[in-house]
């Protein structure tokens, strides 16, 4: 399984399609899963990566109230799609309108999945990473 990494900006066409960074595309040939993340971007699964994800999800049996929950707001966020000929994928549109992406966007790695940013918004959680961090190493007086 591949490491996805780096940021790349593309934009979404009016039709909600956006192409995949070319490096990657090859990793999406079979299938894709699209998945609204609770940090408000969209992730962007290979089927291993999202069936990895989802084992996670699954931990307490459908035959709990809290497993039917998990599972309930963990699949019904995920959409299946493909890369068509050259190499985009559509978003539908609810997804579009949570993740608040529109025109330009950035595609960023993640590791294990790439996650599709509104970039105002990437660079707000992008900030907010680095003051924790910078915070978290300060000395203490």
């Amino acid at each position: 399984m591949v490491d996805f990494r780096g940021k790349y900006e593309h934009t979404i066409d009016d039709r909600g399609r956006v192409s995949l960074p070319a490096r990657y595309r090859n990793e999406f040939a079979e299938k894709i899963i699209l998945l609204m993340s609770e940090d408000g971007c969209i992730e962007v699964y290979t089927e291993a990566g999202f069936n990895e994800v989802a084992s996670h999800t699954a931990v307490k049996p459908p035959t709990t109230r809290e497993g039917r929950r998990a599972r309930r707001g963990f699949y019904s966020d995920s959409y299946d799609t493909e890369l068509d000929r050259q190499g985009r994928i559509l978003i539908p549109p609810l997804l579009r309108q949570q993740a608040a992406v529109d025109g330009g966007v950035v595609i960023a790695g993640r590791k294990e999945c790439l996650e599709i940013w509104n970039p105002r918004r990437l660079e707000q959680v992008l900030q907010a990473a680095r003051a924790a961090s910078s915070a978290e190493q300060a000395p203490e007086d």
